[in-house]
């Protein structure tokens, strides 16, 4: 999934509200330990808080460079699944001809070698999007509070189907059963459409300079598909994000312990010259505090999202999207009715599966 809104700063507090109230709390009391049991010993110097705040700042930018990296990458993956989906559609139906058969073939024939080829293909994105949906061990994003609400809300369609209800209409019986005994479900489609173009060939349906034009595409499809299955099945490192994790939350503990004294420092001065407002200027730390604590918190929880781009969140890659857009277009090309041909993937709180 993939949203294309911008985030109000009303959606980013509701998604982060329940860390907020924590922050809220965590420096409400220790601003109580201050103002009314006056245990001004409670605090740590800004040196060695700004120290881990420096640290903690560069590797939450590093883990969301390296986030937003994969993230880009999966996109550029799948852009080049829908380039070449479109040259491999194209190429079937110009290349497959009597123009060096040995036994010519009727016009349905040709009709029928070519939808088959081309619903195979279609199989294939089917079986590769819910491949990259699968769930793994180390995807835990999902499963955290307010992703839950919105996972409840939306989800990608590959959580509501099998590969095999989805392929079904795509592919003859025989192959449902080939594919099906097979681990790497998009890999045997791809090893069937070679084994459907070299009888092709064969049969002269297929000029051989065309059979190796045709063998490049499939070529080219098995080089995105492991790089699709690359990212899917590497996660970033565990060391590093888990640290990072560790790292935030270690510092955003012991931050009010520095930022509360300050500001009862500031209020003391103050109360030389108005002692009203001296005596609540501790106070103030609390909003100050919880924004702190907010961006660092939300910085390091935008790069733990970003992560895995084909998990299910609502800042996925939509290659559910991405795949029926390419099925419509191929089905539009072989002359299909548009009431044959399933609608695309409705676009629910303005995200696009």
């Amino acid at each position: 999934m993939y949203t294309k809104k911008v985030y109000k700063a009303k959606d980013m507090a509701v998604w982060t509200r329940y860390e907020t109230f924590m922050f809220l709390a965590i420096v409400v009391v220790v601003v109580g330990l201050y103002y009314f049991f006056d245990l001004h010993w409670i605090k740590i110097p800004w040196t060695p808080l700004a120290l881990i705040g420096t640290a903690v700042a560069f590797v939450i930018g590093f883990q969301n460079n390296s986030a937003y990296g994969r993230i880009w990458e999966a996109r550029k993956i799948w852009g080049g699944i829908v380039n070449t989906s479109r040259t491999f559609g194209m190429f079937v139906q110009d290349m497959v001809t009597n123009e060096h058969a040995n036994v010519q073939l009727s016009k349905e024939e040709l009709h029928h070698e070519i939808k088959t080829l081309t619903y195979r293909h279609i199989a294939w994105m089917t079986a590769l999007r819910h491949a990259m949906r699968a769930s793994k061990s180390w995807e835990t994003v999902v499963h955290e509070k307010t992703n839950r609400e919105w996972r409840d809300m939306v989800h990608p369609p590959e959580w509501d189907s099998t590969v095999e209800e989805d392929m079904k209409p795509y592919i003859s019986e025989k192959d449902m059963e080939y594919v099906m005994s097979k681990n790497n479900k998009q890999t045997a489609l791809l090893y069937l459409q070679s084994h459907h173009i070299r009888k092709l060939k064969e049969s002269g349906a297929i000029w051989e300079f065309s059979f190796l034009q045709l063998e490049g595409v499939l070529e080219e499809l098995f080089t995105l598909q492991g790089k699709s299955e690359r990212i899917k099945n590497f996660p970033y490192p565990r060391h590093f994000a888990s640290l990072n994790h560790y790292f935030m939350w270690i510092f955003v503990l012991i931050l009010p312990l520095a930022i509360v004294p300050q500001f009862a420092e500031i209020g003391s001065d103050i109360s030389e010259v108005n002692p009203l407002i001296g005596n609540i200027f501790v106070w103030l730390s609390v909003p100050f505090y919880v924004a702190v604590a907010w961006v660092f918190h939300t910085m390091e929880r935008i790069g733990r999202t970003g992560e895995n781009p084909f998990e299910g969140s609502a800042n996925d890659v939509p290659i559910s999207t991405i795949s029926r857009g390419i099925e419509i277009d191929l089905r539009q090309n072989l002359g299909e009715n548009k009431e044959d041909i399933p609608a695309q993937f409705p676009v629910m709180y303005d995200t696009q599966m």
